[in-house]
């Protein structure tokens, strides 16, 4: 079990990597032809498919990578790099190709299950959130290890809810300069998040380095 000081920082980099209020504008668009209750109807279902998708990532995905003969620091590279893939972006005031591409939004321009598809996967739980959960969970192997990981989705979760919810009012009160301020503020903190894994995985792959990094 970590510190529980490393519990708020997996806490802040999980909300860095969801990127709630970066990606709210893509969802007002979505469902910008429904109603309040359709806004507040994807915020339920939403928060409970992300909820779903990373605490299942949490508890076996690292039985995955065991399974397709995936070491964890192959892994810790790969991942740093789509996170940091992902910053580059957000420090741009973007959303990365690697989560929502203009093909994937023309093709589902008529999707009814928005709050599947594409909200919650890949726009929300995609491939990096994903990857950062199974790389925060090997840190550990007790039970409270991954309650405490599991409070911090729940409460990243929480916060995604409200967001959807309250598009409208923050919106009108953050504009998108606001946004944009936010999104490369996380955007920051993933870039950093992605070195360190990265150099751990650097470090796990070849022992030597561990002298230099």
């Amino acid at each position: 079990m970590l510190d529980y000081s490393d519990y708020i920082k997996i806490f802040i980099a999980l909300l860095a990597v969801v990127d709630p209020i970066g990606v709210m504008p893509i969802i007002a668009g979505l469902a910008a032809r429904g109603d309040r209750n359709e806004l507040n109807s994807i915020a339920g279902t939403a928060a409970l498919a992300v909820a779903a998708i990373l605490l299942a990532a949490l508890f076996i995905g690292e039985d995955l990578l065991h399974f397709f003969g995936i070491s964890i620091n192959s892994f810790k590279i790969s991942g740093g790099i789509l996170l940091m893939l992902m910053a580059l972006s957000m420090l741009q005031a973007k959303t990365s190709e690697t989560v929502h591409n203009r093909q994937e939004a023309e093709a589902l321009e008529n999707h009814r299950s928005l709050a599947i598809v594409p909200v919650s996967m890949p726009l929300l739980a995609g491939p990096g959130a994903i990857s950062a959960v199974i790389l925060y969970a090997q840190m550990g192997n007790s039970i409270e290890h991954y309650l405490l990981i599991s409070l911090d989705i729940l409460a990243v979760v929480l916060i995604l809810w409200a967001v959807i919810r309250f598009i409208p009012w923050l919106t009108r009160h953050l504009g998108q300069t606001g946004v944009n301020v936010f999104t490369r503020l996380m955007g920051l903190i993933l870039s950093a998040l992605a070195i360190e894994f990265m150099a751990s995985g650097l470090k796990g792959l070849f022992p030597v380095l561990s002298t230099h990094l």
